[in-house]
């Protein structure tokens, strides 16, 4: 299978991840070991758990990290259905992923080409190779339709 064939099967499940949860935005982070299996993957659970930082590679990083026993994610790749955010761009630099695989652009917060490119950064002691804009399309409808739909109404308390 061609790399741009095999990022493409990783977005996929991504896609299918960023689905799981219908109140936070829908991203989804699959990390995968230098062999390609799965080691972690997660949505966004910032609504979930009111954690600011609960974003999908931030969770995805953490739960790989645990598996492995170790922080150093070396060879790993990294893919998300929207372009990481800073923190998210940090996060993955530290962790020393060897390869981003991204969906979407994300204009307003990208650090890995739109806005800022934290990733590609010459003074950080690591630049992981990057593979934008992979089902970009189906990535890019996944959002536009959560944030068209209209918001889902709070059950009535009971009296």
């Amino acid at each position: 299978m061609n790399r741009r064939a095999q990022h493409e099967e990783w977005m996929r499940r991504a896609l299918a991840v960023a689905s799981t949860s219908p109140t936070d935005v829908p991203v989804g982070a699959v990390l995968l070991g230098p062999d390609g299996t799965e080691l972690a993957a997660a949505g966004n659970e910032r609504e979930l758990t009111g954690d600011p930082t609960a974003h999908a590679e931030v969770l995805a990083l953490r739960r790989a990290a645990a598996r492995l026993g170790s922080w150093r994610l070396e060879n790993c790749t990294l893919v998300v259905t929207l372009e990481p955010c800073t923190m998210c761009a940090g996060a993955l630099v530290l962790a020393r992923i060897a390869t981003l695989v991204f969906g979407a652009w994300e204009p307003k917060t990208g650090a890995a080409g739109s806005l800022w490119d934290v990733i590609r950064d010459r003074r950080l002691n690591h630049r992981p190779n990057v593979y934008p804009g992979v089902l970009e399309q189906e990535c890019a409808h996944h959002l536009k339709t959560f944030f068209t739909q209209p918001p889902t109404p709070e059950p009535s308390p009971r009296e």
